[in-house]
């Protein structure tokens, strides 16, 4: 028997076997958010904030700044060492973001005063938004840093006189500040991240096991519960750090790219323009995500159904363990079979975006160089400056093509909320997708079949 006696006619979720009916809170309740108070309303007001306090900074806070004695100091003359983070002007808007966190922080504590998960989800995630900021900054230092040791580098190779090994190795050690600070940075944010995505794996998993009479009939509802909520929420962290990281780096970096501009004399074809690496920028970054986007079309759905048929032949493979006339030669054949085609359907979808994904890749390697060549002919620029403008317009080039890099990973997690999103409608009574009613009326005509 596949299915108790009483749900042989099992169609649309609908059992009669008798549950408790959910009150209209319940039905509204979030799923794969749960860790968040009510997420639309949380989300929303954060988006809202974001930009009040992003508005704040730049038409009050900042200039407040300035006639306090919180000035920024010029691109070319900032700080190449870990005095970077003891800039006035850094010092002055990490006061800003803290009050803006304490305030938006504060207010959401309180309106959630009795969620289970407030602390993580509220105070973590400002948390993981300031460090994901510090290490942008650390970038920024580094980039700072690339100046002077490829001006010197440039000098010591054309033998340039008054230059000696001690201004190599005072640079290196430097380096070696900067980036023992960055590791312990990145480590540390690593450690805390995954915990904070582990608590969201267990908001899901406690919340769907609650339900478990309402969701056990789904197909793979084991696997959904355990497999799925582990890799939305390992997936989610990818993504997640990797969309605060991009917001960041934008923010950090883009006055850096607007300043670096004016050292680029002209564009090939274009001539000179204004602003010019940031256009560049926002151009190539927008090119490559239509490009990926258009031929990675078919790929969600793809992987969507191929965890279905995997899901299934798993299925009927782990009945056959316990029942003599399951998992019978024709049926696991016809399954292996469906296994077969998708992931022949998948190989051959992926064939062609990949093209296009390395095609952009290697293409992107030469764009910065290839609109730089003017410049360089004419000797407007060092090599440190170079170096300077290459991490720059790759950092904000990066943080604009997040879509192309992250596009294979978002797939992935679509394809599990589509299976997730299958126990809401279940959990609220509502109708099951097309292809989980095709699966129950086929468990009920296997149970009619055994009598």
């Amino acid at each position: 028997m596949l299915l108790p006696s009483n749900c042989l006619s099992f169609r649309h979720n609908q059992c009669s076997t008798t549950l408790p009916r959910l009150t209209v809170q319940e039905s509204k309740a979030p799923r794969v958010s749960f860790l968040f108070p009510q997420p639309k309303a949380f989300f929303t007001s954060l988006v809202i904030w974001t930009l009040i306090c992003i508005a704040g900074w730049y038409l009050f806070a900042a200039h407040l700044g300035v006639s306090l004695g919180y000035g920024p100091v010029p691109e070319d003359q900032q700080p190449i060492d870990l005095s970077f983070f003891l800039l006035p002007e850094n010092l002055w808007f990490y006061s800003h973001f803290f009050l803006s966190a304490v305030i938006f922080c504060g207010a959401w504590h309180l309106k959630a005063l009795h969620h289970p998960w407030k602390l993580w989800s509220i105070w973590g995630s400002a948390l993981i938004i300031f460090v994901t900021y510090f290490g942008v900054q650390i970038t920024v230092v580094i980039n700072n840093w690339r100046r002077p040791f490829g001006d010197l580098l440039q000098n010591a190779l054309s033998k340039q006189p008054g230059i000696s090994v001690d201004n190599f190795y005072d640079l290196m050690w430097v380096f070696c500040q900067i980036a023992f600070l960055s590791m312990f940075v990145s480590i540390m944010t690593d450690f805390f991240t995954s915990h904070y995505i582990f608590r969201w794996r267990t908001a899901m998993n406690n919340f769907y096991m609650s339900k478990w009479e309402k969701l056990r009939h789904i197909e793979g509802a084991s696997q959904r519960v355990q497999e799925d909520t582990m890799r939305f929420a390992s997936t989610l962290e990818v993504l997640g750090i990797s969309l605060i990281n991009s917001v960041m780096t934008l923010v950090v970096f883009l006055p850096i790219l607007l300043a670096l501009s004016h050292y680029v004399t002209a564009l090939p074809v274009i001539g000179p323009v204004a602003n010019s690496l940031f256009w560049l920028a926002l151009f190539w970054s927008a090119f490559g995500t239509v490009l990926l986007a258009v031929v990675g079309i078919k790929l969600p759905g793809l992987n969507f159904r191929n965890q279905r048929v995997e899901a299934a032949y798993r299925k009927e493979l782990v009945y056959g363990e316990d029942h003599a006339e399951r998992a019978q030669p024709l049926t696991v054949r016809e399954l292996f079979d469906n296994v077969r085609r998708n992931y022949y359907r998948m190989y051959f979808h992926y064939m062609y975006f990949n093209v296009a994904r390395n095609f952009y890749s290697q293409a992107d390697a030469l764009f910065v160089i290839f609109m730089l060549v003017p410049t360089i002919v004419a000797g407007a620029i060092t090599y440190g400056i170079f170096q300077q403008i290459s991490t720059a317009f790759g950092q904000v080039s990066n943080s604009f093509q997040y879509l192309v890099n992250a596009w294979t990973t978002i797939i992935e997690l679509l394809s599990i909320h589509k299976r997730l999103k299958a126990f809401e409608a279940a959990i609220d009574d509502e109708p099951l997708p097309e292809i989980d009613q095709r699966y129950l009326e086929r468990e009920a005509g296997a149970v009619h079949a055994d009598g």
